[in-house]
């Protein structure tokens, strides 16, 4: 009888371990979930910290708004006024301080420049403009010197060539600041001899 009674009450204490264990699994594995879940949102994967990573890039100002990044000018202008045609975003310029002198391509000829580059962002473009004008000057150097004689002449040539400079230039501020923003290169003095 006594084999009987041991083997009869083993059964429930068996049946109470194995509980015991689902529920402490359950409670680990909530655990383990919920610290994942925290390890994500504290690296910023998800929730507010989630958009703090995006990159703060210049944006596009519309006519009219303020500009938190306005570089301080000598000549301070009382009160920007735009029209209220053509585009929605307000252009601001940057001139070059000095003149660009260069050869023309496989020519003697010479070509002489006074520059000004356009942009529609924020003025962290304009700040880059300035910071880093000495690489941009050189670089611009160097594609006038690679600029055809026939080029200089020509409209369609002088078009193509505001182009690679505008291009040279964005390429330039994106290996310095990781953006260009610059839309056009204007010609504010233009000369061949």
């Amino acid at each position: 009888m006594s084999k009987k009674k041991e083997g009869g009450d083993d059964a429930p204490a068996k049946k109470k371990g194995g509980l015991v264990k689902i529920l402490i699994l359950l409670v680990a594995m909530l655990a383990a979930a919920g610290g994942g879940a925290y390890g994500a949102f504290a690296m910023g994967l998800f929730g507010e910290q989630a958009q703090a990573h995006e990159p703060d890039l210049p944006k596009k100002l519309r006519k009219g708004e303020d500009d938190p990044y306005a570089p301080e000018t000598k000549d301070k202008v009382a009160e920007d006024i735009s029209g209220e045609g053509g585009s929605e975003y307000r252009t601001v310029y940057h001139q070059f301080e000095d003149s660009f002198t260069s050869n023309l391509l496989d020519s003697p000829a010479l070509i002489q420049l006074s520059l000004a580059a356009s942009t529609q962002y924020d003025g962290r473009v304009l700040r880059w403009l300035a910071k880093h004008e000495l690489a941009l000057r050189s670089r611009i150097l160097i594609e006038l010197a690679n600029t055809p004689e026939d080029d200089a002449y020509t409209a369609e040539g002088r078009a193509r060539l505001q182009t690679r400079l505008a291009k040279a230039i964005n390429e330039e501020l994106i290996a310095k600041e990781g953006f260009g923003g610059v839309e056009e290169v204007h010609f504010r003095e233009f000369l061949v001899q």
